[in-house]
């Protein structure tokens, strides 16, 4: 990714985004992406992930690896997750963190693009299981910026956490802001 750094930074500026990081970054972390609304939410992702000096893999739903696409997807950074079954993903990213001295997972939070009356948990448990920060990142299509917000620690208290998370985010617009879920757990 990073001989993708330069053209990605160009072809991000040249669209009119503005690329934000964190001054330093947790060596492990699991990364959420909100809010989701759009198809366009994943190229410029990936263009964020290339422009930044940032080694992330990235969640998505299994039905995106099949066939041809699997090895690009996996090739991109991709590691696919049945959502209509429990197949032990949490505990499995949970000991993936423990083998790795570095290692920062994307997962988006809603799970789909379409409004839902709140979050997945499996970024949290994930996080809480592997005691590692969670960093929120945002592709803000208000502000034309893209990138990573800020990295918390959890403390276990859902309510407490998901308020902290929430203000990270305030203000912040997907594509179709009418389609960004509440940020709640379900």
């Amino acid at each position: 990714m990073s001989l993708l750094r330069g053209p990605a930074r160009f072809i991000l500026k040249l669209a009119g985004w503005k690329l934000i990081d964190l001054p330093q970054r947790p060596a492990k972390a699991v990364v959420i992406a909100y809010p989701h609304t759009s198809n366009w939410d994943f190229p410029l992702t990936l263009l964020a992930i290339a422009a930044l000096p940032y080694s992330a893999q990235w969640v998505g739903k299994d039905t995106l690896f099949r066939g041809v696409m699997g090895p690009i997807m996996r090739g991109l950074g991709g590691v696919a997750v049945n959502r209509r079954e429990r197949t032990g993903f949490v505990e499995r990213v949970a000991e993936e963190f423990d083998r790795r001295e570095s290692f920062h997972l994307i997962i988006a939070t809603e799970g789909t693009r379409r409004l839902q009356a709140g979050w997945k948990s499996g970024f949290y448990r994930i996080a809480v299981a592997a005691d590692v920060p969670v960093i929120m990142a945002v592709v803000d299509y208000g502000k034309r910026e893209v990138g990573l917000l800020a990295a918390i620690t959890l403390t276990g208290d859902e309510a407490a956490d998901m308020a902290q998370i929430a203000v990270c985010y305030e203000g912040r617009r997907g594509y179709r802001h009418e389609q960004a879920s509440p940020i709640r757990l379900l």
